[in-house]
């Protein structure tokens, strides 16, 4: 199966997400990340969603999302036409010995620690999955104890914007 990321714009209305994403489950296919937020209209919220599907059950999803009535529009973002990140917290245990280790890898995925106690330290790292999962393999051998992991956000390239026209849907 291939990874899709599709960006939903939606009304800001409760009851959008639960409906959108009973449409993947009725459809069996697996939503491996998930995040929504506002956009820089009050009254519109961006959905951004990674399926695990094929070429042409997808096609048939984002027709059926396009019938949902709160629904603005769907673009599907791909890797070399989006900007695409996730954040992630990571929990690892600490001791004297490990704690420059521990900093080294953090400095060299840019990544920053947020938070120091005598025995543990918490990273927060943003990025694209795979630089994220890199870091994550680095840690590995170390006491990593709590991780804490964001959905994927992505954003088009360029000037050009997907809510300019979908606020036009909300105003009529």
């Amino acid at each position: 199966m291939s990874k899709h990321v599709l960006s939903v714009l939606v009304e800001n209305k409760p009851g959008v997400l639960a409906r959108i994403a009973g449409l993947f489950s009725r459809r069996a296919f697996n939503i491996h990340s998930l995040a929504v937020g506002p956009t820089e209209h009050p009254e519109i919220s961006r959905i951004t969603v990674v399926v695990d599907v094929e070429g042409l059950p997808l096609e048939q999803v984002t027709k059926q999302l396009n019938k949902l009535v709160h629904v603005l529009k769907i673009v599907e973002l791909d890797r070399e036409r989006s900007v695409q990140r996730e954040l992630l917290l990571v929990k690892v245990r600490v001791d004297a010995r490990q704690r420059a280790e521990i900093l080294q890898i953090v400095e060299l995925f840019r990544a920053h620690v947020v938070d120091v106690a005598t025995d543990s330290l918490v990273i927060e790292a943003v990025g694209a999955p795979e630089k994220l999962d890199a870091l994550l393999a680095a840690l590995a051998p170390h006491d990593v104890r709590e991780i804490v992991q964001s959905g994927n956000v992505a954003i088009g390239r360029g000037a050009r914007s997907i809510t300019e026209r979908a606020l036009d849907r909300v105003s009529a």
